[in-house]
């Protein structure tokens, strides 16, 4: 029978992690016809008020707002998910009450709206945003096979669309790229959850699955 390994280890393959991790290095991206911006949860409720909002998804906001701005001007089109909660949201049994629909979390931040006026906005009620139809549909009947995914949380809501999304293009059979860059995405501090090492066991596990793991994107 195969033993998992011990404690010590375990931890001493983190090492290798930690020297991929320092290796990731900016990219650039030109194949601007083929690529869309996702944006993931760069709301209020995630950056400037409420009980999930968090100093390390406001220290992003201003970066993925000029990201944005710069995918505007090259004509690649930014598309986001937005929590919009409702009051009986299965989702609170597990974490706080947040960004209910209509209210003030859950818009985006003035920063990120006004990079670009005419984002289109999907609203989610889960971690998953790839599992809202209307934003699943518009996915499949795009002729994008570029993916750039930036926002919050790393380890959760960034993670399950880009793995969901990954897996939905190989099973059509789409030669594609996901793109996580680190830079521009970050995950919050909440009880009993280590951000730096919930975040980077996430890009890892990401990367295992085929998503592209980069420090950031030059366009």
């Amino acid at each position: 029978m195969k033993h998992k390994q011990s404690l010590s280890e375990l931890f001493g393959d983190f090492e290798g992690i930690y020297h991929w991790f320092q290796s990731l290095d900016t990219i650039c991206v030109s194949n601007y016809h083929y690529t869309m911006h996702i944006i993931v949860d760069m709301i209020n409720g995630f950056v400037k008020e409420g009980a999930l909002s968090s100093k390390e998804v406001l220290s992003i906001n201003r970066d993925i707002a000029d990201f944005t701005r710069k995918c505007r001007e090259l004509q690649i089109p930014n598309v986001a998910l937005a929590d919009r909660h409702t009051e009986n949201s299965v989702e609170f049994d597990t974490y706080p009450v947040h960004c209910l629909e209509g209210s003030e979390e859950s818009k985006l931040t003035d920063e990120i709206a006004e990079a670009d006026e005419t984002i289109c906005v999907f609203g989610k009620n889960s971690t998953n945003g790839y599992l809202e139809q209307d934003f699943r549909n518009m996915l499949v009947d795009s002729d994008k096979t570029t993916f750039i995914i930036t926002g919050d949380c790393t380890d959760m809501c960034v993670i399950q669309l880009a793995l969901t999304l990954k897996a939905d293009l190989n099973r059509r059979n789409i030669k594609s790229r996901v793109i996580v860059p680190y830079e521009l995405t970050a995950t919050c501090s909440l009880p009993e959850h280590e951000p730096e090492l919930a975040e980077i066991m996430a890009l890892y596990v990401m990367k295992m699955n085929g998503i592209e793991i980069v420090k950031n994107i030059d366009l």
